[in-house]
C-alpha cells in the first residue's frame, strides 16, 4: 500500500467527510470536513491502515480568514512506509475539538502545546494545562495578532513580562492579509522600528510591463 491508497481508502470509507487526495512534492493530503468526526478518521487511520505513529500536531493561525485555524496531524506507517497529513479547520467561535489522546498517547503534549500558544481547547484531553508558558498567563504568543515585541502581563508571585527590543533580524511577518502572498515578510527600519513593505507585489507589474515576465531582467551586469 502506498500513501496515495491509504489516503484514498480513507476517502471511500468516509465519502463527503473526507476530500480526494492532494499531492505536493510528493506528501499526500486530506481534508476532513467536519473537526469534531476527528477522532473517528484517526481511529479509522490507525487500527485499519495501520498509521501506528502520530508525528506531530500543528496548527496554522489563518488570520483574517474564517475559519480561523486549521490543524494538522501528521501520520506515518512504520510497517508500511507510507505518510498521510490530515487537515481541518476551526472556526475562532469554537476553537475547540475533539482530543486524538485515546488513539496515540503522543497527542498529548502535541495538544497541550497548541492549546499554550494557540489558545485551541481539545476536550476529552486529560490534562489541558500550559506546558511552555506558566498558569495563568493571558495570552497565546503564537497567535499572528501577538506583536513580536511581546506584551507585558504580571501575575505576583510567580512571573512577568515585558516588552522585548526588536533585535533580531530585519525581516518580520505582518498579521493579516488576503493570502501568504500579501503577508510575506517586511523590512523593518531598525533606526525608526517601524514596518516598510518591501513592495514586491507593486514591483512584479512594473517588472512585467518593462520585461515581459515577473522575474526582472536577469543578472545585473558590473560596470
Amino acid at each position: 500500500m502506498t500513501s496515495l491508497e491509504a489516503a484514498q481508502k480513507l476517502k471511500a470509507k468516509f465519502g463527503d467527510l473526507v476530500s480526494e487526495p492532494a499531492e505536493f512534492r510528493g506528501e499526500i493530503s486530506v481534508k476532513v470536513g467536519d473537526a469534531q468526526q476527528i477522532v473517528e478518521v484517526c481511529t479509522f487511520a490507525k487500527e485499519d491502515l495501520d498509521f501506528c505513529y502520530l508525528v506531530d500536531i500543528t496548527s496554522i493561525d489563518n488570520y483574517g480568514d474564517d475559519p480561523r485555524w486549521t490543524i494538522v496531524y501528521h501520520l506515518r506507517g512504520l510497517r508500511n512506509g507510507c505518510e498521510v497529513r490530515l487537515k481541518t479547520d476551526v472556526s475562532e467561535e469554537k476553537s475547540k475539538l475533539p482530543s486524538v489522546i485515546n488513539v496515540w498517547a503522543t497527542a498529548n503534549w502535541h495538544e497541550r502545546e497548541i492549546y499554550d500558544m494557540m489558545g485551541i481547547h481539545f476536550h476529552g484531553h486529560p490534562d489541558l494545562r500550559r506546558i511552555l508558558m506558566w498558569e495563568g498567563y493571558p495570552y497565546f504568543p503564537l497567535r499572528k495578532d501577538f506583536p513580536l515585541a511581546g506584551k507585558p502581563s504580571d501575575l505576583p508571585g510567580v512571573a512577568f513580562t515585558r516588552l522585548t527590543p526588536m533585535e533580531g533580524g530585519p525581516f518580520v511577518t505582518v498579521a493579516g492579509g488576503n493570502s501568504a502572498t500579501s503577508r510575506e515578510p517586511r523590512i523593518r527600519i531598525p533606526e525608526t522600528d517601524s514596518i516598510e513593505t518591501m513592495g514586491r507585489l507593486e514591483r512584479r507589474k512594473d517588472i512585467q510591463e518593462a520585461h515581459g515576465h515577473p522575474k526582472g531582467p536577469g543578472p545585473i551586469e558590473t560596470k
